[in-house]
């Protein structure tokens, strides 16, 4: 890849950090602020998954915007919302202010979920596109665990009440870095060929060295996301985005120091378990990344989904029967480790991928959108079905859930390692949903 294809999927990229970071630095929060704020468990609950409103808003809004003014534009907005959501949230001076910028930053997950993998795959050669969309999810999983260590180094080097103030603020530098990068590469040559500018798209491409980009292949600009011509990429893109939640991953993550707790593990050993299982979630997003576009995307969910139904019934198990609690560790990291090689590799580069450009973002948008919809469900959900029926509970449905993907993902899904963005519709015609 030359130079500035680099810079530009570096930078798009780069997103994924700001949502994984934004997402995963409320856990040093949560407590201390609905302490200042004199908050119950309903108000300190409702101030921190007013970003998971935002996000699912942002995630529905960003396709159309997306589609008419350029990914590249639109993520520029997304960086200013993240900064401005560190810096509100830190100087909040009470839970309204606190809320309406933890808002605003859910916007920004929403908006980036959908635009940076539209724009990373649109600057990739179809050969590279699985390891460089994989980036995002690279990014995100890095952005969760660096939340994490600068939780921890700002409790140590800002001791007090203010901290948690602190935590929140950091997300500035990574906001201004996101915002430099973004504004210093091209616009996507597939947008500007879908908006008629061909002679721009043509020097775009040479820069990027973009080769396998058709310019006599012009997409329809204006064309709408319709039910009856792209039928099959929805559908796909519900899947893909659907078994990706039902997993259980979010409300696993959300709820890991309460997974340990329920099984009889102190505070601090859950602290530290947690951290083992945020490291095994980077290694093999690693690898899923490095595989992706050598084994391809179904067998990846295949694999995926068998390894992680034997996981969670493992982890079923441990709950409904005595003296298994020391294979809980082991379990959970087996269950993160198949998820980061399939699903997480998976999703962000099978929606942007499958979608024509005249509609990709809004495609993306809509995979996007029942990503958050699901991931909202189970995160209330969880606590409920584990405190109502048995804590087994929710591990026996996420495992149902991942023997159902294998059986769906078989019958339905095409491959698409390798394919063009051009030549997709054939190839989703192999697995075309009836």
């Amino acid at each position: 890849m030359q130079g500035t294809a680099r810079r530009a999927v570096f930078a798009a990229a780069l997103a994924g950090l700001l949502f994984g970071f934004d997402t995963a630095v409320v856990a040093g929060v949560a407590t201390p602020m609905a302490t200042e704020f004199a908050l119950d468990d309903a108000g300190k609950g409702f101030a921190i998954a007013s970003a998971l409103i935002g996000t699912l808003i942002g995630s529905l809004a960003a396709g159309v915007p997306g589609d008419r003014y350029g990914s590249r534009t639109v993520l520029l907005w997304v960086g200013v919302a993240f900064v401005l959501s560190g810096i509100g949230c830190a100087l909040a001076g009470g839970v309204g202010s606190f809320v309406a910028f933890r808002l605003l930053g859910g916007l920004a997950i929403g908006g980036a979920s959908v635009l940076a993998p539209v724009f990373i795959a649109e600057v990739s050669p179809a050969d590279k596109r699985g390891l460089l969309v994989g980036l995002f999810q690279l990014s995100i999983v890095t952005g969760i665990l660096a939340a994490y260590l600068s939780n921890a180094a700002v409790a140590q080097l800002v001791p007090g009440p203010d901290a948690w103030r602190w935590k929140l603020a950091v997300l500035v530098v990574p906001g201004a870095v996101f915002l430099a990068a973004m504004a210093a590469i091209p616009h996507s040559p597939r947008w500007l060929l879908s908006k008629g500018r061909s002679d721009e798209a043509r020097t775009v491409a040479a820069r990027l060295g973009l080769t396998d980009l058709r310019f006599d292949d012009a997409p329809v600009s204006g064309e709408r996301l319709d039910w009856r011509r792209h039928r099959t990429p929805i559908l796909l893109a519900f899947g893909v985005a659907s078994f990706n939640q039902l997993s259980g991953i979010n409300a696993i993550l959300y709820y890991l120091n309460d997974i340990f707790a329920a099984a009889g593990f102190s505070a601090v050993s859950a602290d530290l378990q947690s951290i083992g299982i945020g490291v095994a979630n980077l290694f093999a997003t690693l690898l899923g990344m490095a595989i992706i576009d050598r084994v391809g995307r179904r067998v990846l969910l295949l694999i995926g989904s068998v390894g992680c139904a034997v996981a969670l019934t493992g982890v079923a198990l441990v709950y409904s029967t005595t003296g298994m609690e020391a294979l809980l560790l082991p379990l959970l990291v087996m269950f993160i480790a198949f998820f980061a090689i399939s699903q997480g590799a998976v999703i962000w580069v099978y929606i942007s991928e499958i979608f024509p450009t005249a509609v990709r973002a809004r495609g993306q948008a809509l995979g996007s959108a029942t990503h958050w919809i699901w991931a909202t469900i189970l995160s209330f959900g969880f606590p409920v079905v584990a405190e109502r029926m048995a804590p087994a509970a929710p591990f026996w449905l996420f495992a149902g859930a991942m023997v159902l993907q294998f059986v769906i993902v078989l019958r339905f899904f095409p491959e698409t390692k390798g394919v063009v963005l051009e030549d997709m519709d054939q190839a989703l015609g192999a697995g075309r949903i009836h």
